[in-house]
């Protein structure tokens, strides 16, 4: 019994190679989702930085043709999200019910929880309400950006975020709140805010120094074309 033992320590230590034989390392999801975020951060970053080599070296070839080409990317950054927005707009907050109401409800569970369609529906209505820059938990959102519901967190630009979901818009307050009262789905939603048995958050209020940071994400489009 001693020399299997032994045999089967040995074995062990040997296919570990000094790291954990067990993957399953985090007790829960936040912890998974932190670490899963910050590696997408980090790789996001080193990305970022090699794009702005490449941008040097291209402006240094001294190339007319590269230098035309250059203007025309320089014009299209801040459509594109590629550049920093400030000024007034507003800010909504999506959150999901209290546990205790959760716990509670003999109603759908679904009920009680923002979804990517409610995420999806405010940020289409700000787009439609004349918006200027949108983020969502900080993160700039661009034509490209997908937002999808990964388990009881959304997946944003490769980085998974938990709720509650802030949503920042820039632009003509008056005139975003408009869009938004408009809209009949968002409508829904805030009469289950604000009926008690489904309790779903909902805070909306106007801010007159709000900061978009420009687009970090990857940028994978072959081919675009802007449209007037």
């Amino acid at each position: 019994m001693l020399l299997l033992s032994g045999g089967l320590f040995v074995t062990s230590a040997l296919s570990s190679d000094g790291t954990d034989l067990r993957p399953g390392r985090y007790q829960d999801l936040a912890g998974l989702v932190s670490n899963e975020a910050a590696q997408a951060e980090a790789l996001t970053e080193r990305v970022n930085d090699l794009d702005q080599e490449v941008q040097e070296l291209s402006e240094g070839l001294g190339d007319a043709q590269v230098d035309d080409l250059q203007s025309q990317v320089d014009s299209l950054r801040a459509p594109a999200g590629l550049t920093e927005v400030a000024g007034a707009g507003v800010t909504i907050t999506l959150s999901d019910a209290p546990l205790s109401v959760r716990e509670s409800s003999d109603l759908n569970q679904n009920l009680h929880v923002v979804h990517q369609q409610d995420i999806q529906t405010v940020v289409n209505a700000l787009w439609a309400g004349g918006a200027e820059a949108i983020t969502i938990q900080g993160q700039r959102i661009v034509t490209t950006t997908g937002i999808k519901c990964q388990g009881n967190a959304i997946l944003l630009q490769g980085i998974a975020y938990p709720q509650p979901y802030v949503i920042s818009a820039i632009g003509d307050p008056s005139t975003l709140e408009t869009a938004i009262d408009g809209d009949p789905t968002i409508d829904t939603y805030r009469e289950q805010a604000a009926d008690p048995r489904i309790a779903v958050g909902w805070e909306m209020e106007e801010d007159d120094d709000l900061v978009a940071s420009e687009y970090r994400g990857l940028l994978d489009v072959q081919l675009a074309e802007p449209l007037d």
